[in-house]
């Protein structure tokens, strides 16, 4: 069945300067000048032949064809309001959203594939941050974060405690400047993770060297607030990075990094008093997306 309606964008600019009666505030709440309403009233008024307002001087009243029309348009355009939440709330269930630490989205982003084909009825959408999450503002799901585990009002569960390993580009080896035991390190630049300095339970360049029986004589070097900046400087070949091993094993496997101190003991790799957890509040721990994102992370893990 064909309708024939006025033009919608006429009925708009009525309804909200009926239920304000004012042009003025009709046009703060729909965005556009109050001369733009008053011409878009006189379109739907030219449409039904019919004056919907009575123009005082300092006042809008609606006339009786404006009284009769305004509760069913007001109520029209709520059925439309409704309609368009039902569906953005449809679309919504079908979105995971995880705020990922830019640390971590070197570890998951290459897995997300996988992650389609185990869930496809889901599509992803990664928030990049490090900053504290407020679930209650933020349309987020869960997140990843890598730290102590200690999130206020939080679930927290722990998904892998890393190593931690020194790493260079293999052209920052040399016949002059090797580096076949701690005692050549002096000969070459430290890249330092400044939040490692900040995170009394992370190991830093000096934490690393006395484990191993060394010290540090000299602290000074880069500092960067992002381990992708140290990854991206180490393969440069600006330096010796300390780094979690998760991190690099891309980069590791394809050689464009090495770890120069593999026959140290434990190969040169430390344990983390810190984690990679999944991050959500309790209340959504029967969530089907909570669900179904932790179950493939613990699959994925498996494989490591």
């Amino acid at each position: 069945m064909k309708r024939h309606l006025p033009p919608l964008n006429s009925l708009r600019a009525f309804e909200s300067a009926a239920r304000h009666l004012s042009f003025t505030d009709a046009s703060e709440e729909l965005s556009v000048t109050p001369a733009a309403i008053s011409q878009q009233v006189k379109v739907l008024e030219n449409y039904f032949e019919v004056k919907l307002f009575q123009r005082l001087t300092r006042a809008l009243v609606l006339t009786d064809s404006g009284r009769m029309i305004l509760p069913i348009l007001t109520e029209g355009f709520g059925k439309l309001e409704e309609a368009s939440t039902a569906l953005r709330e449809q679309q919504a269930e079908n979105i995971i959203t995880v705020s990922i630490a830019p640390a971590m989205g070197v570890w998951l982003l290459p897995r997300l594939g996988r992650f389609r084909q185990y869930a496809p009825q889901y599509d992803i959408r990664i928030d990049a941050s490090e900053r504290d999450v407020d679930f209650v503002r933020e349309s987020l799901d869960m997140a990843l974060r890598f730290g102590s585990g200690d999130y206020k009002n939080l679930v927290s569960e722990c998904l892998f405690n890393d190593k931690i390993v020194v790493v260079c580009s293999p052209d920052l080896i040399t016949e002059e400047k090797p580096l076949r035991s701690l005692a050549d390190i002096p000969h070459h630049t430290l890249l330092h993770n400044s939040w490692r300095l900040d995170e009394k339970a992370q190991i830093d360049w000096r934490t690393w060297l006395t484990s191993m029986g060394g010290t540090l004589e000299d602290e000074r070097g880069p500092r960067f607030n992002l381990d992708a900046m140290v990854v991206q400087a180490a393969i440069a070949g600006q330096g010796l990075a300390l780094i979690n091993e998760s991190l690099v094993a891309g980069e590791l496997a394809t050689g464009r990094l090495v770890k120069p101190f593999s026959e140290l003991e434990q190969g040169g790799r430390v344990s983390s008093a810190l984690c990679y957890y999944l991050v959500y509040p309790e209340e959504r721990q029967d969530n089907p997306k909570v669900v179904i994102f932790r179950d493939w992370l613990f699959t994925e893990l498996d494989e490591i």
